[in-house]
């Protein structure tokens, strides 16, 4: 989510950049106001699209999830029930950034309401002129003079001949429907409160209102009474951002400037046509971006569906709770799924939830569970494959992630990388098995396991690495990700450390590939 709402800021910003540079200055008024109202929508959608066809134009990098690699502690067995301990105890965390994002909402609602308290004001005095288009209120002891949606407010201290040139202008507000563009950026005020793009794009196609009006007005009327009328008349309205006001202070300025200019030529309308690359450049970006950057999510509030169960499936009073939990959740975020990777030395299965997005450990078997509640996708790493069977979560559909054959891992490469010391291996999977256990037994001898000492930790630690091994077979650190900046900076040494490889290949071409590397610390009691 943190990723869309930053994408979502990047486009438009770079929206907004264009419309400053290259568009603000033309005449085109009614081009300019479809840019401002379309360009915020195109920025909401864009971060949501992944074309198929812009994947494949850039060379991809195929991310292989590594096993974990555990440090410390007597054994695996001590670290597994340590898991099933610090597992158990976890308690739902308060979300704080959904508090803050409420708390947002609300007074941003409350501030809209505020507006229309005084919107219904104004809308108390009786209208002098009432058609089934519109309407005319004049307000007592005032020299207002806006619109909203269908009615014209006009303060009955204004002269005659101010009110008639001033009603001429609010006419075209009234008739090109203004008010809706402005009710449409105080719901996105609303909504994305915390976005400061949104006040600039309101306050950007407002002015952009201004203009249309005044050229539909001295179609009529001479420029020169125009801007007299602007500079004499005197500024006393209420400052409320989805009504069309004729004095704003602002912009006059800016108002008498656009109509001293001259018409645009036809040939700038091409500058609109920035817009595609532009776009392009963004699709591009977002399918070929890596939206997989789960070590947030594994290392955040997903954790607390974790548990470790006993091959026998037999569950006490707690994790029964716990398994309730876990499937509650499943069932309800459909973007989610369940792993459950069977510990076969120890007879244990630890249970987890992950993005649906997220590369499953090789040789999983994708599940589906279904019960009353609905259904879920689960992957384990079963000894048999393609089968179907029962199990205590009701019916269950079993089916290899390659589509049947099993053979196929998630993460596909057609030559992987080689470790040094792998090159006599001529399997892809003895590759990746001698890759495993090399950088398995290269963190254990060279993670400082004295920082546990050193920094008081206690218990269960994990460290969530993300690393690619280049096209030059150069091993680059994408990402850590650990509770404690220490541990994070010792990851980083450590995985530093790794030699080069022999780059992996793609159909013929030497090609980056990602990895994702859990380390679990254990510093003991």
């Amino acid at each position: 989510m943190l990723q869309y709402i930053l994408q979502t800021i990047a486009f438009q910003l770079l929206f907004l950049l264009v419309y400053e540079l290259f568009l603000k200055k033309e005449t085109f008024f009614t081009y300019n106001r479809a840019y401002l109202l379309l360009t915020p929508i195109l920025a909401l959608l864009l971060p949501l699209l992944k074309i198929p066809a812009l994947q494949a134009a850039i060379p991809a990098e195929t991310l292989v999830m590594l096993p974990e690699v555990i440090i410390g502690g007597n054994s695996s067995e001590t670290v597994s029930q340590n898991l099933a301990a610090t597992t158990s105890e976890v308690t739902p965390a308060i979300n704080w950034w959904l508090l803050v994002y409420a708390g947002g909402l609300l007074f941003s609602l409350g501030f809209f309401f505020n507006k229309f308290r005084i919107l219904r004001q104004l809308f108390a005095h009786k209208p002098v002129v009432k058609t089934a288009e519109m309407k005319i209120v004049e307000v007592p002891d005032s020299r207002i003079a806006c619109t909203f949606y269908n009615t014209i407010f006009l303060g009955a201290q204004l002269s005659e001949k101010e009110k008639e040139q001033i009603l001429s202008h609010e006419l075209v507000h009234l008739k090109q429907k203004h008010t809706l563009d402005l009710l449409f950026f105080e719901v996105l005020r609303i909504i994305f409160w915390f976005n400061p793009l949104i006040y600039i794009y309101q306050s950007r196609i407002s002015a952009l209102h201004e203009y249309l009006a005044d050229a539909g007005v001295v179609k009529n009327v001479k420029k020169q009474e125009y801007f007299q009328q602007l500079l004499n008349s005197a500024f006393n309205t209420e400052d409320i951002s989805f009504i069309n006001q004729f004095f704003n202070h602002s912009i006059i300025k800016k108002r008498i400037v656009m109509l001293q200019k001259n018409k645009s030529k036809s040939t700038s309308k091409f500058k609109f046509l920035i817009i595609l690359p532009l776009m392009l450049a963004m699709l591009t970006y977002v399918s070929c971006s890596n939206e997989g950057n789960h070590m947030d999510e594994a290392s955040g509030e997903l954790e607390q569906y974790s548990y470790t169960l006993a091959k026998s499936g037999e569950m006490d009073a707690k994790t029964e709770k716990q398994h309730e939990e876990y499937e509650k959740f499943l069932f309800e975020n459909q973007d989610y799924v369940g792993w459950g990777i069977i510990d076969f030395e120890n007879e244990k299965v630890n249970y987890s939830v992950h993005s649906k997005d997220e590369p499953v450990p090789d040789g999983s078997v994708e599940m589906k569970v279904q019960k009353d509640q609905g259904e879920y996708i689960f992957y384990m790493n079963l000894p048999g494959k393609g089968k179907s069977s029962q199990t205590n979560s009701g019916t269950v559909e079993i089916q290899t992630s390659s589509g049947g054959t099993g053979d196929i891992p998630f993460a596909v490469i057609d030559e992987v990388p080689v470790f040094p010391g792998c090159e006599a291996l001529e399997s892809n999977d003895a590759r990746k098995e001698c890759m495993s256990q090399n950088i398995n037994e290269f963190v254990n001898q060279n993670f400082n396991t004295s920082l546990g000492q050193e920094l008081n930790l206690t218990g269960i630690n994990r460290v969530y690495v993300q690393f690619k091994v280049s096209k030059e077979g150069v091993v680059e650190i994408m990402g850590v990700r650990a509770k404690h900046p220490k541990l994070e900076e010792e990851a980083r040494r450590v995985i530093n450390m790794i030699p080069a490889m022999i780059p992996g290949k793609q159909q013929g071409k030497e090609v980056g590939v990602l990895y994702s590397l859990p380390i679990i610390f254990n510093a003991g009691e």
